[in-house]
């Protein structure tokens, strides 16, 4: 698959889940928080099986150290976007006219990131999960959109305003991976590119996963999503 298809795949995910809610009058429900336990569990997957392997197949101390700088930089993204990326949604009653800055920004370079962990190493060394990553990127990036869309429609935001961000929002992660395209020349600079991504992918995936439900009861439609979730990871590597 090459990198154009792969950047109207990203694009389009985005920008038809927010359409959607303006089409389709789709809303955040359970069966979409079940979409995103599925998406958690098949990058957790993806990222144990085999980005963690191909990145320190080259070990440096950098590899370690952008790990932990991807995830501190997504627990501070979460800080702003009110952890939407894992399925919290938040109706933000107060100052409906006021459009949602740093929440918008923090989910662009969040899935600026995820973009650029799509680079093609193939030229490099031989990358297999590539395919694997972008549907998990894709179905991840679904209902995040939706969330997203119904904010915006919750504040009452004009169609120009309201499509012009669903617009940036949807090119963030094509942007990434053009972006990491033209300046990971190296086999260091791509580990370096893919930590980063590993590193949010882990934080995002596992707050997702170990997160209690309500009454901290058994999720038996989580449980078997998850099992799902990493039974496909590994039959599509």
């Amino acid at each position: 698959m090459n990198e154009l298809t792969i950047n109207i795949i990203l694009f389009a995910s985005a920008f038809m889940g927010g359409l959607a809610v303006i089409l389709f009058k789709l809303k955040f429900s359970k069966n979409l928080k079940l979409l995103i336990s599925f998406s958690g569990a098949f990058l957790l997957a993806i990222c144990i099986l085999h980005l963690i392997p191909e990145i320190f197949s080259n070990y440096t101390k950098k590899i370690g150290i952008f790990i932990l700088v991807g995830f501190l930089l997504q627990l501070l993204l979460e800080f702003f976007s009110d952890g939407i990326e894992h399925g919290h949604f938040h109706t933000h009653s107060k100052n409906l006219a006021v459009f949602p800055y740093a929440i918008f920004i923090s989910l662009c370079l969040h899935s600026f990131i995820e973009g650029m962990a799509l680079i093609d190493t193939n030229h490099l060394h031989h990358h297999e999960s590539n395919h694997s990553l972008l549907i998990g990127i894709v179905i991840h990036k679904i209902p995040i959109a939706v969330v997203l869309s119904t904010m915006f429609m919750a504040k009452n935001l004009s169609k120009i305003v309201f499509f012009i961000a669903l617009f940036i929002f949807s090119i963030s992660a094509p942007l990434g991976l053009v972006l990491a395209t033209n300046y990971a020349i190296s086999i260091e600079n791509t580990n370096i590119i893919l930590a980063l991504a590993v590193g949010i992918f882990l934080h995002i995936s596992t707050t997702i996963l170990f997160e209690s439900s309500e009454g901290h009861k058994f999720d038996l439609k989580k449980f078997v999503i998850v099992i799902i979730g990493f039974a496909l990871a590994i039959f599509t590597l």
